[in-house]
């Protein structure tokens, strides 16, 4: 069976530079899968501006999400880790109407889509700190208020999880990462 780990998190939690830097540091250990999210927003879609075009971009996240996956899944050697920048699952905290609108939508289930992953890293938000969420990605277009909701949404769906392992906000970014890291670490080292 492929292991799985998703590092998530609300929208400025350091989840891509704790991506980043375990792939850099566990080459060859780590097959590393970009957030889908930024790929199309930067390349793809337009931010969106209504509903109808939250519901599509975010289908086609969950598309892309499941086949990346599906074609890294298919040439993982046997020792090595899927470190995914958000998971599947991500969408449900970005739907408007919940989760279980989502999941609908998708026609998925729920814990099928956790169970999924064999465990999940959440990072929250820098802006539950009161901190900056706008460095690091052009695309970011939330505020605080709306990085902190967008960050409980995602914490509900994924704390579902079995394996579910939270990193709280903090200011020294840098300690907040080596306590990240570690926790990542650790779900690496377990079999």
């Amino acid at each position: 069976m492929v292991r799985r780990i998703a590092v998530t998190g609300g929208p400025g939690a350091g989840k891509t530079t704790l991506w980043r830097n375990i792939a850099d540091a566990y080459q060859g250990r780590i097959v590393a899968l970009p957030e889908v999210a930024t790929l199309l927003l930067t390349h793809v879609f337009p931010l969106p501006r209504n509903e109808s075009e939250r519901h599509a971009l975010q289908r086609s996240i969950f598309a892309v999400q499941k086949n990346l996956e599906a074609v890294h899944e298919s040439r993982i050697g046997p020792d090595q880790v899927l470190l995914c920048d958000r998971g599947t699952p991500d969408g449900a905290g970005y739907w408007p109407s919940g989760p279980d609108a989502f999941f609908a939508a998708m026609d998925a289930q729920w814990d099928a889509e956790l169970a999924r992953y064999d465990a999940v890293l959440f990072l929250e938000t820098a802006a539950a700190g009161g901190l900056s969420i706008t460095e690091g990605n052009a695309i970011r277009s939330e505020d605080h208020a709306a990085a902190i909701t967008i960050d409980r949404n995602i914490r509900a769906v994924w704390s579902r999880h079995p394996r579910f392992h939270h990193v709280a906000c903090e200011r020294d970014f840098a300690r907040k990462l080596a306590r990240a890291r570690s926790a990542l670490e650790s779900l690496l080292d377990r079999r």
